[in-house]
Order: C-alpha cells, then structure tokens, then sequence
C-alpha cells in the first residue's frame, strides 16, 4: 500500500530497530508478545528510512484479551460485554526526523483495510506519554478526565501503578488549550474517532513511560471519519 513518497509493508526487522531508537535509545525492544503480532512499517521509497511502525494482534474473543499487553496493566472484565474481534495495537512509533502527515494516514489506512477485513468491533492499545512523572502531563490528564473517559460500562478497573485522574489533578488549575495541545499525535487521532480513555494513568517502568488504555469503537466512529479512512484504505498497493 501507498501513499506519495511512503509505502505500507509488513518488515519485522525494521519495525525492531524503529522500536529500538524510539522506545530504547538504540537497545533492543522485544518481548515474547512479539512473536503473536503482525508488525507494519511505514518506509520513505525515497530514503529506504523506516519512518513509523507498529504491532497489532487480533484477538478473536473477550477470553482472549488476557493475551494483550494492556491486559499486563489494566483488568479488562467489562470489556467482555463487548463482542470480537478485538484489535490490539501496540509500540506505536514515528522517526523522530520525519513529521509528513502522509505518515500517519497511511499507517491508519492499513488499519482500516485490517479492522474492515477481520470485522474487529474494538480497537484498543495503551497511548504513552514521555516519563513517570505525571507532573508534565497535568493538563493532558485534566482534559481526558473532563472529555474522554470511557463509558462506566466498559472502563477498565485500576489495578496496580495507577494514577487516576482526580488524584492527580486535585488543586490544579488546568490550561484547556495547553491539555489538548500536549496530547500525544496517536492519543489525538483515537479521539478523533469516538475514543475513550481509562479512568487512570499506569506506570510502565519498562518502557519509562506513562499510559493510558484507549478504546475506540469501531462503530461508533463519526460517519465523515470513517467515510475518510475507508477513501484511505481504498488506495491502490
């Protein structure tokens, strides 16, 4: 699949050493969920440069959801109301050089043409901010907890290392713009579609980062997006 100058393949390789330089300061990023997952890169065709990749593992039902990583953090029972296919996408990263939007809509197209073909139902993942301090994040967090918290019937429950919003935020003034603005590109993306966060942030000291569970319903997504990422997915490999 393309797009301009970049072209959508799965290349596990590449998609490691991406992972590598974005998530490890050049180490090694592999776990054994690896082997379960498919892992699409997006490559530049002018530079031969691995500019996004990532990780997706379909889960066929809600018993399979202890098979995700989110499930390492989050206990997702109320997520069996829902039926499957579920779709986990994980180790979302772009090249710290290249910042073409005709990047991330490709990778989403890929998506798309995935969830259409296997029915997926749900879409989920944890988004990441930089660091364990949530301090940074404050008026990000504030603004998920005012505007994009999950429904209570599918709210993941909080478990171990979680930071949950009111404690976070009590006492703090929080900037709307700035909230929005200091969202990460992926997180951003989600909610554009209709997406939902967890009532709390997780510490992965891992990966020095923290996360929040994202869901996004496949059809819950507002009509004129979806319309723009099936125009997407249509385009010729």
């Amino acid at each position: 699949m393309k797009l301009g100058r970049y072209s959508l393949t799965e290349r596990p390789d590449a998609a490691f050493a991406l992972r590598a330089l974005c998530f490890r300061g050049g180490a090694s990023d592999r776990d054994a969920l690896d082997a379960l997952c498919q892992h699409p890169t997006v490559t530049d065709t002018a530079t031969g440069t691995t500019v996004a990749a990532f990780r997706i593992q379909l889960l066929p039902d809600a018993a399979a959801l202890r098979q995700s990583y989110a499930a390492r953090f989050y206990d997702l029972a109320r997520l069996a109301a829902l039926s499957g296919p579920f779709l986990e996408l994980g180790r979302f990263c772009l090249h710290p050089d290249w910042h073409d939007p005709d990047i991330l809509r490709l990778a989403w197209a890929g998506l798309t043409r995935i969830v259409d073909a296997h029915g997926v139902t749900l879409l989920f993942g944890c988004t990441s901010f930089s660091g364990t301090d949530p301090a940074p994040h404050l008026d990000a967090f504030a603004h998920l907890a005012a505007r994009h918290r999950a429904p209570s019937d599918r709210a993941p429950l909080q478990g171990a290392d979680a930071l949950d919003y009111p404690a976070l935020t009590r006492g703090y003034r929080a900037d709307p713009k700035q909230g929005v603005a200091s969202l990460p590109p992926l997180l951003r993306t989600y909610l554009a579609m209709g997406g939902w966060v967890s009532d709390h942030a997780v510490i992965d000291r891992d990966l020095n980062t923290l996360h929040v569970f994202t869901g996004v319903e496949i059809a819950r997504i507002p009509p004129a997006r979806a319309r723009l990422l099936r125009a997407l997915a249509t385009m010729p490999d």
